[in-house]
């Protein structure tokens, strides 16, 4: 059986993306946010999918592992109306990474940035910027901080580096919208000198979502300034349904990539209970779950306990990164695999059989299946592919135990709660399933005309918002169901 191939060679961002998400992922940026698309449209141009000879698949996974290790190894009132919002995700290059949009300064402007609760900070490409794009030729859109009113500069140096680069600049400061929510004096990355190529267009930057306690930049990350604003949500969460576009023959470099709502859960997208589980006592300032075991072909594999059990649940990595003693086990439970010679921790499997296999969390009584399509991420030949859990490299440091990414998240709708400091997850609804169409619209980015305004300092200036007409927002299938969603994301910027 064939499955869609990634472009080759990856760009350094989606390389990046893969490394937080699935076994042949490389790391992501820990500080991006994205730069100003200006309300440009990209044309979007349907790609051959190349097979990776066995040169390329190892560079390509020794590059993930490496980079995977640099993002995790040095990591150092008044009542306001409550309201939830969302904003509508575009899938980038096959699954490798999900981005939504923001909107900076004033006048805003937006831009697109990959959403990563793996990371805490902010950055957005600027001015002399040496990114070039990755995808066709269309550049990568810059912020111009001169052209916002609202902009406030510092000479405070910013600086983050990666295992497929490094970006620097300065702090700055200026108002940011997302998902119907503003933030007047958010600060964040202004990125004046990268490595070539570390970003895809039409991609800018990144958006931490985890907490301020592993900001490399100090700064309280967007969603927590939100919910640190006395209540200004209908609930201190934010929730991610990812679509699936790796098994689609007929998908596109950019595809309709899901949902992200912040505030609330949209009931339409997932059915039965969200089973939550508590983030561990000591676990540094990721998303972080234990996890209980994995089970593979049927047979239990066991993954410690306390810290060595520690999984940060990462929507900016492709795939699933976990300790080289646990992988060899789960893959001697798969006929036909081996490990990638020349590669760092990867392993071919062939692309012929489905396996099972399934994960559970804390105390929970729930296992949750990885799809046999999100198992095999990457296509050598015919038969052999390569699978979605990758082995970590050891970095000490803050470093999780696992990484478990897109390669899992896909397969549920996940909840992310500052308090109680848990995660959650719950099955998709036939209505979520039936978005992971490649015919379906992908969306642009949108500035919201009176977002919910609060400041950066755990207080609010009042300010409205009709985005809690969401709550209770119900939809039905196919293209109606992303009619809605549509319609419900204007309704969040109203």
């Amino acid at each position: 059986m064939k499955i869609p191939l990634l472009p080759s060679p990856l760009s350094a961002l989606v390389c990046a993306w893969i490394a937080t998400t699935s076994v042949d992922a490389l790391v992501a940026p820990q500080l991006a946010s994205r730069a100003p698309t200006s309300g440009q449209s990209m044309t979007v141009v349907r790609r051959s999918r190349p097979r990776l000879d066995p040169d390329t698949i190892n560079a390509w996974a020794n590059e993930k592992t490496a980079a995977l290790g640099v993002k995790y190894g040095g990591l150092n009132p008044a009542e306001q109306k409550r309201a939830s919002g969302m904003n509508l995700l575009t899938d980038q290059q096959f699954d490798s990474s999900y981005f939504g949009s923001i909107a900076i300064g004033t006048p805003p402007v937006s831009y697109n940035v990959i959403l990563d609760t793996g990371s805490a900070d902010l950055w957005i490409a600027t001015g002399s910027s040496n990114q070039t794009s990755t995808s066709g030729n269309n550049p990568i859109p810059l912020f111009n901080p001169t052209a916002s009113s609202s902009f406030t500069g510092s000479n405070t140096p910013f600086q983050v580096t990666y295992g497929s680069g490094a970006v620097a600049g300065v702090i700055g400061t200026d108002k940011v919208q997302f998902a119907g929510f503003e933030v007047q004096s958010q600060a964040f990355g202004l990125v004046n000198q990268a490595t070539p190529q570390l970003l895809a267009s039409p991609v800018s930057g990144l958006m931490g979502m985890a907490f301020q306690t592993i900001a490399s930049s100090g700064a309280t990350p967007f969603w927590e300034a939100i919910v640190n604003s006395n209540s200004a949500l209908d609930s201190p969460l934010m929730a991610f349904h990812l679509t699936r576009m790796i098994n689609a023959t007929s998908a596109r470099d950019l595809e309709f990539g899901g949902t992200f709502t912040f505030g609330a859960v949209n009931n339409s997208l997932f059915t039965g209970d969200i089973d939550y589980q508590n983030i561990p006592s000591g676990a540094p300032g990721f998303w972080i779950l234990d996890l209980d075991q994995i089970n593979v072909q049927g047979k239990t594999v066991s993954v410690g306990s306390g810290s060595a059990a520690f999984a940060a649940i990462d929507t900016g990595t492709t795939g699933i990164a976990g300790p080289t003693e646990v992988l060899t086990e789960i893959y001697a439970n798969i006929p036909g695999s081996q490990q990638l010679s020349g590669s760092q921790g990867f392993w071919s499997i062939p692309c012929n059989t489905d396996f099972s296999v399934s994960l559970k969390f804390g105390s929970s009584s729930n296992s949750w299946t990885v799809s046999p399509d999100d198992f095999r991420l990457q296509q050598i030949d015919d038969n052999t592919c390569v699978g979605a859990f990758f082995a970590m490299p050891s970095s000490g440091g803050q470093t999780p135990s696992w990484i478990i990414g897109d390669t899992f998240l896909k397969n549920v709708y996940s909840v992310f709660r500052a308090s109680p400091p848990s995660v959650g997850f719950a099955a998709l609804s036939s209505e979520a399933i039936s978005l992971s169409d490649p015919n379906l619209p992908v969306p642009s980015p949108t500035t919201a005309p009176a977002p919910n305004s609060v400041n950066n300092n755990n207080g609010s200036d009042g300010g409205g918002s009709a985005s809690d007409a969401l709550a209770g927002f119900k939809v039905p299938m196919g293209l109606v169901t992303f009619a809605s969603l549509f319609l419900g994301a204007m309704i969040a910027l109203a």
